[in-house]
């Protein structure tokens, strides 16, 4: 079960809606413009705020889903209910359909987040949200969500194993976001 429960994380996580969407809806490749990412910041670039949030959606879900799944199946597992989470959001990050070159997994992150931590999850789109507002980074929001994540789910969530999950996912952020973080630095990150 468990085993099972994993790889339909780690297939749900890796399904590419910020390909698909605007492949079949407005005739292009996100990887092909703006950032090249697939998620929905570059969504949002290279085809308009109506797609990207709904592949800012989807891409929630596809963490969300699976790890309520197994939540319902295997309940009093937090391991298993990491595992799976942990799964979706690498799924994202390296997909085998996109011979594993992904998103940076903030969105997925964030569905994992709202079924085990809800209030990590409430907090970190809050911060999210705030740092964008002042910044209109896109890159800089998303870091100081994770690192919110992170200290709000040590306080709040009803498991050991989902702070270190929380924890953990902010390490994968801070990797996908390497490139972001030196640009940051550089101070020529992009700005919405």
């Amino acid at each position: 079960m468990t085993l099972a429960l994993v790889l339909l994380g780690y297939l749900a996580g890796s399904i590419p809606f910020g390909v698909l969407l605007t492949r079949w809806l407005r005739g292009v490749d996100v990887r092909q413009g703006g950032s090249g990412n697939i998620g929905a910041t570059n969504v949002t670039r290279v085809a308009g705020k109506k797609l990207g949030a709904l592949v800012l959606v989807l891409d929630a879900l596809k963490g969300a889903l699976p790890v309520a799944l197994a939540v319902r199946l295997v309940p009093g597992q937090p391991l298993v209910h990491v595992m799976v989470g942990l799964a979706a959001v690498l799924g994202h990050v390296y997909p085998v359909w996109l011979k594993l070159h992904g998103g940076k997994g903030v969105a997925t992150a964030l569905g994992v987040l709202l079924v085990l931590a809800p209030w990590a999850a409430l907090a970190a789109g809050t911060a999210f949200i705030a740092i964008f507002l002042l910044s209109r980074v896109s890159s800089l929001g998303s870091l100081f969500a994770g690192a919110t994540a992170v200290g709000t789910t040590a306080c709040t969530a009803p498991a050991t194993e989902y702070t270190g999950l929380s924890a953990f996912l902010f390490v994968v952020m801070l990797w996908t976001h390497r490139s972001n973080i030196g640009r940051l630095l550089r101070r020529t990150e992009r700005r919405f």
